[in-house]
């Protein structure tokens, strides 16, 4: 099925204009004046920004100056806060996850819109124009929901702290969904399996050990960055010898927070790549690499090629669809690590063995 992208036609917003019988700055929308205070502050150019994102997600605005309360935390001083508590809640080894990086981008157009608005009166027409704003950025569909998400979350985090009334949270919640045709966001483009010629292609213009790190993400479907993560320690050659597979119990994982259990198992082909790497410290990582260097090297050689950017999760889905192929969608599921949440001990046992079928062919 073809990807579906949206299309919109852009009209230049309403100008930012100055009354001189008063000196204040003004804007016109839908046949209405709309005062923003002093011609050239700061204060009236943020009010022009906001009022502007409102009518382009579709506000009907009859006053300008709604939401003003003269008392209760702003905006800014919530997300201050709240990005406080993120940087101590989303850690992992000591280190900020990838989710505080994502809830500053989420948090960003909200602070450059609402700065001095008090977060009481937050409500769902500003919720859609900071939606809005992320859509003009050229946002997939997807990432707009995730974000607003986040922002919701700030919200609920507030409201749980006894920051703001529980009404905003409320009220926030009736913002639906982005939904596919239906929006202006562009749509994300579903991944695929790559052909094995485009692979061959791509590793002829890559360095040895991103060659080999392709390899390993091709015949084991691990993610990224459980690749990376690998230290000689972790991986057990002996449990297994007899079944001729290798393997490695994660205990720093995607779903780890979930009880969840992740195994890597690595056959022939894998383990010939990984013995190149285990001259190493025992509990020193086994490919001193980046995530982001690799993926930088696949995407220069990609666009040497002139063909569309692989990334080390198309290699990830390439891999997934081999085994589901082969070995059903159950065996896929293991492989990948999306095995279901109410998963018993007996069933992890199986799982293994599936896994071990699937590492013994890699074809």
């Amino acid at each position: 099925m073809a990807n579906v992208t949206s299309t919109r036609r852009t009209r230049k917003p309403p100008k930012y204009c100055l009354h001189k019988a008063t000196g204040q700055a003004y804007v016109r929308l839908n046949g209405r004046d709309h005062y923003l205070g002093k011609h050239g502050s700061s204060e009236s150019l943020q009010k022009y920004s906001a009022l502007i994102a409102e009518d382009a997600a579709g506000a009907v605005i009859v006053n300008a100056t709604r939401a003003t309360p003269q008392s209760g935390l702003s905006i800014t001083e919530i997300i201050l806060a709240y990005r406080k508590h993120a940087a101590k809640y989303y850690v992992k080894d000591g280190k900020p996850t990838d989710e505080v990086a994502c809830i500053k981008s989420a948090l960003r157009d909200l602070l450059n819109l609402y700065p001095d608005l008090p977060a009481d009166n937050f409500g769902p027409i500003a919720m859609k124009a900071v939606r809005q704003k992320m859509v003009e950025a050229g946002w997939t569909r997807r990432f707009c929901n995730q974000s607003v998400g986040r922002i919701r979350r700030m919200f609920k985090w507030a409201v749980e702290n006894e920051l703001i009334e529980p009404t905003v949270l409320l009220k926030l919640q009736a913002v639906a969904p982005l939904m596919p045709g239906r929006s202006e966001a562009r749509e994300h483009i579903p991944r695929h399996s790559v052909p094995q010629e485009t692979i061959d292609k791509i590793k002829l213009k890559v360095p040895e050990r991103t060659r080999d790190m392709m390899d390993l993400w091709l015949l084991t479907g691990a993610r990224p960055g459980e690749l990376l993560k690998l230290t000689p320690e972790m991986i057990d050659r002996k449990t297994y010898k007899s079944k001729g597979v290798w393997v490695a119990e994660l205990k720093d994982h995607k779903t780890a927070y979930r009880g969840k259990q992740r195994i890597l198992v690595f056959g022939k082909k894998a383990q010939s790549i990984l013995k190149r790497y285990m001259n190493v410290d025992q509990s020193r990582r086994l490919f001193n690499v980046t995530r982001a260097t690799i993926s930088h090297s696949m995407k220069a050689a990609c666009e040497e090629l002139g063909i569309p950017v692989v990334t080390p999760h198309w290699l990830r889905h390439t891999a997934a669809t081999r085994v589901r192929r082969n070995f059903g969608l159950d065996a896929a599921q293991v492989t990948l690590g999306h095995s279901k949440a109410d998963i018993t001990e007996l069933y992890a046992g199986l799982d293994l063995e599936k896994a071990i079928q699937v590492a013994c062919d890699e074809g």
